[in-house]
């Protein structure tokens, strides 16, 4: 009999405070009456739903109960699921208990589940979820997870219902097997009613194999007559896909080794169809112990195994493409890497669209859908070959995964194949779009990398291939590995480097080259970090640039340098130069925070001298310089840093609000040679007129020999820093040594 009593679904919720999409993406309120409307409608609906449930499944139940009954009792199982449906976090369990409580109400006919994820396929979103709390492809989403956890809850009811039937069949047989005596006549009646009436196939054979008894329900699954069946031979009943222990346990059995064993099978039908089965053989002895007979029982499973395989394609491949997707790519990949697998090399491909965002964002993601499907198509045909995999695990990235390549070139070659089917635009919804992508390659023995490592050392080889321009391969390298790596480490580190006070700044002096003294210093930041040691600038300031530290970081470096100008000279200021990033330059609170630090520190804005890349001025136009132009006027120094490298045009210096040019050292080393390089004298000398002649200083950078400090001093350079004067050092030591020549 079935259960009358519905399935407990948990206490009343108090319903939430929600919001809802509303026109083009806008988020709208749900006021607490549009929520109670809301649950009205969805109760309504859940009845509507249950009513449909109910009339699908109800001719294909062995149940007791009425259809109005039945009814009832899906009611509750419907509210569960819709329950479930906007639990947060989401998870499928209900979907189990769900399909253990309709095995309980004996709603397992063959043709019973089909009908029951069915109905929740087409009618639980519709009924069951409430408007504004999920979107549509969220719910579908989570329906589709629900009807897997019910046909695995739904499956193994059945089977836990099944084995014990077969058990208690197995126990039966056996009983009226050995039933002596004035029992044995009962016996056998009792067996051959639970025999000819069993659902499930039920044959029964000599030690040689010979079926000498097979019921009805194992007739039909065979598609033979009970007569044709005892003509049989078990033995002769081998398929393709047995599992490799079927055999080895039937011949355990056969010799009395073991008493039974459970099996999934496969068997071949006169339609040519495959009849799946759960197979349970018990060995049945006669009364002094001896092998007599093997009782085989069957459950025919083929519908419940297709919608297994339907359910298992549809989780490992993807939607969009039909490719297979990331879930069984690494299952691939770790069969691959796995030791026995036999493998003795692999290679990967691991490709990204390039500027696919853009295509995204500018056509929008239906052309961007369509160029998907056919890059996935243009993919599949570069490879013919069963052991190459190509799947899509992401967005826009796509890889080839190759099975024991001959050697590197096979690999390296496919790479080459996919950029070349991808050279041909692409016609979609009427346009021609060019295709790039950039591909990361990983080939080599199968042993020496794990998946895990596989798929970093892919990931940072493809960015490395986009970094070069994109549309092209890079092989995996593990010094270029190991380099992405640490710049991953040291970002990471970054933010937590300026809490814990890592960063120290050193100053190296700027000499007056017509007397030789002091004019001021500029102020250089380092990290001291904690496991790599002492780390220059060009290590971590790329790094907070593109991370957007940079701003506290130059924030701080500006705090330093300007409280510690007030400390050298006997306390008059001694200039300072800071180095302003373009991302800094860019921040609107670049001239308050200034005018703070140097009202903080007390000193004049004449002590300041702020060092701007000549690269981040080129193309600036007025409301980018016009920070620099409100901090000049105010009396801070601006200097041009890097002349020379940025290609700016010259006549634009005088729009700059710069004082002072800082010529770049690549311009100044052929000063080192004797005689010294005429093209450097020549460009020195005319750099150093021209920015006399519009009122800017010139100061050089890379001092090194006496030779270049006396001809830089002779082209007429107002100012120098270098080796040849001094290294960088602490602010104590720089104190001792110059604060106090200037």
């Amino acid at each position: 009999m079935a259960p009358r009593q519905p399935v407990r679904t948990g206490g009343h919720r108090r319903p939430r405070r929600r919001r809802r999409s509303g026109p083009q993406g806008r988020i709208v309120r749900v006021t607490c009456e549009d929520e109670r409307e809301g649950l009205d409608d969805n109760q309504d609906g859940l009845r509507r739903f249950a009513r449909i449930w109910s009339r699908a499944i109800y001719p294909a139940t062995q149940t007791s109960l009425t259809r109005a009954e039945l009814e009832d009792y899906l009611y509750p199982l419907a509210r569960r699921l819709a329950d479930a449906l906007h639990d947060h976090p989401f998870t499928p369990a209900p979907g189990r208990e769900v399909g253990e409580a309709l095995v309980a109400a004996h709603c397992t006919s063959p043709d019973a589940l089909p009908h029951i994820l069915g109905v929740i396929e087409s009618y639980l979103v519709l009924y069951g979820s409430t408007p504004g709390l999920l979107s549509v492809d969220d719910a579908r989403s989570r329906s589709a997870r629900l009807q897997h956890a019910m046909a695995a809850g739904f499956t193994r009811a059945v089977r836990e219902r099944t084995l014990a039937e077969q058990e208690a069949l197995s126990r039966a047989a056996l009983a009226a097997q050995s039933a002596v005596g004035e029992a044995l006549h009962a016996s056998e009646t009792r067996f051959r009613t639970v025999f000819k009436d069993a659902t499930i196939g039920i044959g029964i054979a000599d030690m040689n194999g010979r079926l000498r008894d097979a019921n009805g329900a194992l007739a039909r699954m065979f598609g033979h007559s009970e007569e044709e069946m005892r003509r049989r031979n078990i033995n002769d009943w081998v398929h393709p896909d047995d599992a490799p222990e079927v055999w080895r346990l039937h011949r355990e059995l056969a010799r009395g080794e073991r008493d039974h064993f459970r099996v999934e099978k496969p068997y071949q039908r006169p339609d040519g169809t495959v009849l799946w089965t759960n197979l349970t053989v018990s060995l049945l002895r006669d009364a002094e112990g001896e092998p007599r007979y093997q009782l085989a029982l069957m459950e025919d499973i083929t519908e419940r195994r297709l919608l297994h395989l339907r359910l298992r394609y549809e989780a490992t491949h993807d939607e969009l493409t039909g490719l297979p997707n990331r879930t069984l790519f690494a299952e691939r990949l770790d069969r691959i890497l796995a030791p026995g697998s036999g493998m003795k090399r692999f290679g990967l491909c691991y490709l990204d669209i390039d500027g696919f965002k853009t295509v995204n964002d500018s056509l929008g993601h239906a052309v961007g859908d369509q160029l998907l499907i056919s890059v996935a198509e243009r993919l599949q045909s570069c490879t013919t070959v069963p052991a190459h995999l190509v799947a899509r695990i992401g967005g826009d990235e796509f890889v080839i995964l190759i099975s024991d390549p001959a050697d590197r070139e096979e690999v390296t070659a496919l790479a080459r194949a996919a950029l070349a089917a991808l050279a041909t635009p692409i016609a979609v919804d009427g346009r021609e779009l060019s295709v790039r992508a950039s591909i990361g390659i990983v080939e080599g023995p199968s042993k020496e990398l794990d998946p895990a490592e596989v798929m970093r050392s892919a990931d940072i080889t493809m960015y490395r291939a986009k970094d070069a321009g994109g549309n092209r391969y890079e092989l995996a390298d593990p010094d270029s590995d190991a380099r992405a790596i640490d710049r991953h480490s040291l970002t990471n580190h970054l933010p937590a480097a300026l809490e814990r006070d890592e960063f120290f700044l050193e100053y190296q002096p700027l000499i007056r080259m017509s007397d030789g003294h002091v004019d001021g210093a500029e102020a250089l930041v380092r990290w001291k970090h904690p496991v790599h040691g002492r780390l220059g600038p060009d290590r971590f300031i790329p790094l907070a640039e593109h991370t957007g530290l940079i701003v506290p970081l130059g924030r701080w470096v500006l705090e330093q340098a300007v409280a510690q100008t007030s400390t050298w000279a006997g306390g008059q200021p001694l200039r300072v130069n800071v180095n302003l990033s373009p991302r800094q330059l860019h921040h609107p609170d670049l001239v308050p925070d200034t005018i703070a630090v140097l009202e903080a520190a007390g000193v004049p804005p004449s002590s300041l001298c702020l060092e701007v890349t000549e690269s981040a001025l080129i193309g600036a136009d007025e409301d980018e310089l016009k920070p620099l132009w409100q901090l000049a006027e105010l009396g801070v120094d601006i200097a041009l840093d890097d002349f020379g490298t940025g290609y700016s045009n010259l006549a634009n210096l005088r729009k700059l609000p710069a004082t002072t040019l800082k010529l770049d050292r690549s311009f100044t080393q052929g000063l080192q040679r004797h005689p010294s390089d005429p093209v450097d004298v020549t460009f020195v000398e005319g750099i150093v007129s021209l920015a006399h002649a519009l009122g800017l200083a010139v100061t050089v950078e890379g001092v090194e020999t006496e030779h270049q400090a006396d001809q830089l001093r002779d082209l007429g350079c107002d100012t120098a820093q270098g080796w040849y004067y001094a290294r960088p050092s602490a602010a104590a030591e720089f104190a001792k040594d110059w604060a106090t020549t200037g």
